[in-house]
C-alpha cells in the first residue's frame, strides 16, 4: 500500500506538470522578378511586422476599409487596386527580414485574422497551425506546445519557447510548471504571431528544441495619438454567453521622442461542460481572463532606445474543462459531462516586466533586454475516482478526494546582444545570457467521509526548486556572393539546478525530507546555406541541433529508514539534431507565395515518466527519429480572391524503447498526427458603398496517440482524427467595422487532448473536447 501511495503520489506530480525543394513551379508560371517590398523602420529601430501572412497556414480575410491601423509600422506590399499579397517581414533570426528570406520554416498569424475569427484563447489558434499540437492543461493559459512531433507525451519540460518579443516567457525547471505553462496573448494589443519550426537552439536556447512561438507587440508611436475599442458577444452550443471587451489608446508624449501605448482586455467565456456528482454544476468551465499592458517608449538621440512594457494577466474559471471518458474511446456519463466529489476552482495570476535599451553604434546595435516573471497558480483537483478506492482499501473512510495545490515561480532573464549591420559581406550576432529562477510546489491531499464535505488533511508535500543558466552565443554570415549565404553558430549554455522535497501527514509513515542537486554544460551548433534563385525565390539548406537540460529526480524516501530509495539519481538532458531542405518564393507578381520544407530529426536521450523499482520517476528512455514535410500557399488570382493552404505530414517514432515506459522500437511519438491541413478562401465585395468580406476555412487533424502502445503508468488512447469549419464576415461602416463568425460550424465533438494517468487506479480518461458550435458578432472602432 505505502509503495503504491509514492509511486500514485510521483506520478500524479509528473502527470500534472506535466524537401527536397526543387522549384517545377517556376518552370510553369515563371519566376517573379519583382523585389518585395519591405518595411521602413520603426520609430524605435525594433522589428514589427504585419499584413497577411504570406507563409501562415491561412491567410486572413481582408482588412477592412477605412479602418485605422494601430500599429504604425505595417506596411503593405500593394495598393488597394493591385492585386498582390501582402509582404511579411519577421524577427526570428534576431533581425528583421522578409520571411522569404528566412533560412527556416516560418508561419504567421496576424492579429487581425485572430480578432475577424473569434479566436479568443490560445487552444483557439495555435491548433490551427499544421505541424503545431497542443494538449490541454484543463484551463486558459495551461497546455503544452509541441512541434514537428518533438514530444513525449508527457513532457518533463518544455520542448518550444514562448517569446514576447525577445524575452523568454514560462518556466525551465520541471517543478517550475515546465511545459504546462502557456502564455496566452491572442487577445492583448499583438501586431502578430510568429511559429518558427525546427530546433532554435543558438539564438533562443535551451527548451526551443521543437520550434519557437513568439508574440510580436505593437509598440508606441511617438507620432500619432490612436486607439481602439471592441466587444464581441457570442453563444456556445450547450454552453453559455461568452463576451469579449477590449481597448487600446497610443498617447504620445513628444514628437519622435516619447510615447506610451496601453491596452486591456477582459474575456468571459460561459462555459459548456456540465458535471455530476457530489459538485453537480452546469457549465463548469465558466470562467474570465483579464489583461493589461503598459509600454512606453522613449528615444532620448537618433540611436539610443528605451522600452519598457508591464503585462498583467489573471485567469479565473470554476472548473476545468476535461470530459470523462472511457478507454473505448465513448463518454462515460454522456457528452460534456464529468464525475466530479469536489469542485476544482483554477486562478492563476501573471505579472510579466521587461525593459529594453537599445544602442546603434554604427558598426553595431547593442541590445540589453531584461525581464522578471512571477506566475502564481492554484488549482484544487478532484481525485476522488482514483484515489478513494485506495484509501478505502486501506481502511480509511475516505468518500471525496482533492489534491490543493500551489504553484509559484519567480524568474529573471538578462542577455546582452551585439547585431552587426545587415547587407554586408560578413555579418554576426553575438550574445550572454543568464537567467534564474525558483520555484515552489505546495501540495495538500484532503480527504471527506462519505456523504460529507467535511475535507481535512491527508498528505502534505512541499517542493521547491532553483535554476540558474548562464550561456553565450554567436551567429556568423558570409555572403559569398549576391546569390549564395553561409551561416554558422554556436550556443553553449551551463545550468545548475537543486530540488527540495518535504512530505508529511496522518498517512505518511514516516515524514521527512530529502534534496537532490544537477549541473550540465551543452553546447547546441547551426549551419544553413541560403541561395537565391530569383530576386523573389530561394532555397536553402539548414542543420541545426537543440536540447533540454536535465535535472534533478523525484527523491522517494525509503518508509523504514528515511532515506533516498536507490534509482536514478537524476535525469540527463536530451539532444536533437535537424536536417532540412527548404524552397519559398513569390511568383506571378507576387499573386502567389509558396513554401516548402522537408526535415529529418534525430531525437536522443528523450525525457519522460518511467518506472524504476515500481516508482515514477523522470527517466531517459531511447531515442527517435522524424521525417516530415511541410507545405503552405497563398494565391490572390483577383482583388477580391484569396485563398491559402497548408499541409504537414510527419512520420514520427521510437528507433529505440524503454521497459520502464512500456515503449518499443517503432512506436509513434504521442500527440503527433500523421497528416494535418488547413484550407482557407476569402471574398472582399461591396454593399452600397461599403466594403466587405467573406470567408472560410477548413482544418483537418489526424488521428493522434495519447502515449505508448504498452505503457502502464499513462496507458495508449487514440485521439480520432476531426474536421472543423469556420465562417467569418464583415463590414466596414467607416467609423466602426462589424465581423460575425461561426466556429465548428458542424458541432463536431473533436476531442484535442486527453490524460490517461488516472486509469491505472480505475479512474477515467480526462479528454479536452473542443468548444462546441459558437456564434458571434464583433464590433470595433477605431480613433
Amino acid at each position: 500500500m505505502k509503495k503504491r501511495k509514492a509511486s500514485i503520489k510521483s506520478g500524479r506530480t509528473v502527470i500534472r506538470r506535466t524537401v527536397v525543394a526543387v522549384s517545377i513551379l517556376e518552370l510553369f508560371v515563371g519566376a517573379a522578378t519583382v523585389q518585395a517590398q519591405t518595411q521602413p523602420p520603426s520609430t524605435a529601430g525594433k522589428p514589427q511586422a504585419a499584413g497577411a501572412e504570406a507563409n501562415s497556414t491561412a491567410p486572413a480575410v481582408p482588412a477592412v476599409a477605412g479602418a485605422k491601423t494601430l500599429a504604425p509600422t505595417v506596411a503593405t506590399s500593394a495598393r488597394a487596386n493591385t492585386v498582390t499579397l501582402n509582404s511579411v517581414e519577421v524577427t526570428a533570426s534576431r533581425r528583421r527580414e522578409p520571411a522569404r528570406e528566412v533560412p527556416m520554416k516560418v508561419n504567421t498569424v496576424s492579429a487581425e485574422r485572430l480578432q475577424k475569427s473569434g479566436a479568443s484563447q490560445l487552444s483557439d489558434y495555435i491548433t490551427a497551425q499544421p505541424g503545431v499540437g497542443f494538449t490541454s492543461g484543463g484551463s486558459p493559459g495551461q497546455g503544452t506546445i509541441s512541434m514537428r512531433g518533438v514530444t513525449a507525451g508527457s513532457d518533463l519540460g518544455p520542448t518550444v519557447g514562448i517569446y514576447v518579443d525577445d524575452a523568454p516567457f514560462g518556466t525551465s525547471s520541471v517543478l517550475g510548471g515546465g511545459a504546462q505553462f502557456a502564455l496566452d496573448m491572442g487577445l492583448l494589443d499583438l501586431n502578430h504571431i510568429e511559429i518558427l519550426f525546427g530546433p532554435q537552439g543558438t539564438l533562443y536556447g535551451a527548451g526551443a528544441m521543437g520550434g519557437v512561438m513568439k508574440y510580436v507587440t505593437n509598440q508606441p508611436d511617438t507620432e500619432a495619438f490612436s486607439g481602439q475599442v471592441g466587444t464581441s458577444f457570442s453563444s456556445t452550443w450547450h454552453g453559455g454567453l461568452n463576451n469579449t471587451t477590449s481597448a487600446i489608446l497610443n498617447i504620445p508624449l513628444k514628437n519622435d521622442v516619447a510615447a506610451v501605448r496601453l491596452s486591456a482586455f477582459n474575456d468571459h467565456q460561459g462555459g459548456y461542460v456540465d458535471s455530476i456528482g457530489n459538485n453537480g454544476q452546469t457549465r463548469v468551465n465558466r470562467g474570465d481572463t483579464t489583461g493589461f499592458r503598459a509600454s512606453a517608449l522613449v528615444t532620448p538621440t537618433d540611436r539610443l532606445t528605451f522600452r519598457f512594457t508591464a503585462n498583467v494577466q489573471d485567469i479565473n474559471t470554476s472548473g476545468l474543462n476535461f470530459v470523462d471518458y472511457g478507454m473505448n474511446g465513448k463518454p462515460v456519463y454522456g457528452d460534456l459531462t464529468r464525475k466530479l466529489g469536489s469542485a476544482e476552482p483554477f486562478h492563476q495570476s501573471i505579472q510579466f516586466y521587461t525593459a529594453d535599451a537599445e544602442y546603434d553604434f554604427g558598426w553595431a546595435r547593442f541590445n540589453s533586454i531584461t525581464s522578471y516573471q512571477s506566475i502564481y497558480t492554484t488549482q484544487p483537483t478532484d481525485l476522488t475516482a482514483a484515489y478513494a478506492p485506495i484509501f478505502q482499501a486501506g481502511g480509511l473512510n475516505i468518500g471525496a478526494v482533492s489534491d490543493a495545490a500551489q504553484i509559484g515561480t519567480n524568474k529573471v532573464t538578462q542577455e546582452f546582444r551585439l547585431t552587426s549591420p545587415g547587407h554586408q559581406r560578413l555579418e554576426w550576432i553575438a550574445g550572454l545570457y543568464y537567467t534564474h529562477e525558483h520555484s515552489t510546489e505546495n501540495s495538500q491531499i484532503n480527504g471527506a467521509p462519505a456523504g460529507s464535505n467535511a475535507f481535512n488533511a491527508l498528505e502534505t508535500v512541499g517542493l521547491g526548486s532553483t535554476y540558474d543558466e548562464y550561456a553565450a552565443y554567436g551567429d556568423l554570415t558570409y555572403n559569398l556572393t549576391s546569390r549564395l549565404a553561409l551561416t554558422a553558430g554556436l550556443r553553449v549554455a551551463h545550468t545548475n539546478q537543486k530540488f527540495d522535497q518535504a512530505t508529511g501527514g496522518p498517512i505518511v509513515a514516516l515524514p521527512g525530507s530529502v534534496a537532490g542537486s544537477s549541473s550540465d554544460t551543452t553546447a547546441t551548433y547551426l549551419f544553413t546555406a541560403a541561395y537565391k534563385l530569383t530576386p523573389t525565390s530561394n532555397v536553402y539548406a539548414r542543420i541545426a541541433s537543440g536540447y533540454r537540460p536535465g535535472g534533478p529526480n523525484i527523491l522517494l524516501a525509503n518508509p523504514a529508514t528515511g532515506l533516498p530509495i536507490p534509482g536514478s539519481p537524476t535525469f540527463q538532458s536530451d539532444t536533437l539534431w535537424n536536417y532540412e531542405l527548404g524552397y519559398k518564393a513569390d511568383l506571378l507578381d507576387k499573386r502567389l507565395s509558396v513554401a516548402a520544407a522537408a526535415y529529418d530529426i534525430e531525437w536522443h536521450n528523450i525525457q519522460t515518466v518511467g518506472s524504476v523499482d515500481g516508482f515514477s520517476q523522470y527517466v531517459n528512455a531511447g531515442d527517435a527519429r522524424i521525417k516530415g514535410l511541410q507545405l503552405s500557399a497563398a494565391f490572390r488570382p483577383t482583388a477580391a480572391w484569396t485563398f491559402g493552404a497548408a499541409l504537414s505530414t510527419t512520420d514520427a517514432y521510437l528507433t529505440t524503447g524503454n521497459a520502464g515506459t512500456g515503449s518499443k522500437a517503432g512506436d509513434p511519438l504521442p500527440n503527433t498526427p500523421k497528416f494535418s491541413i488547413t484550407a482557407s478562401a476569402a471574398y472582399q465585395f461591396q454593399i452600397a458603398s461599403h466594403r466587405a468580406s467573406v470567408g472560410v476555412d477548413e482544418q483537418y487533424i489526424g488521428m493522434r496517440h495519447v502515449s505508448f502502445a504498452n505503457d502502464t503508468q499513462l496507458p495508449d488512447f487514440k485521439l480520432p482524427a476531426y474536421a472543423i469549419t469556420n465562417l467569418q464576415a464583415g463590414i466596414d461602416f467607416t467609423r466602426f467595422n462589424v465581423s460575425f463568425f461561426v466556429r465548428n460550424l458542424f458541432n463536431r465533438s473533436a476531442l484535442l487532448s486527453a490524460n490517461t494517468g488516472r486509469v491505472p487506479l480505475g479512474g477515467n480518461v480526462l479528454a479536452t473536447v473542443i468548444q462546441p458550435r459558437t456564434i458571434g458578432v464583433q464590433l470595433t472602432a477605431p480613433f
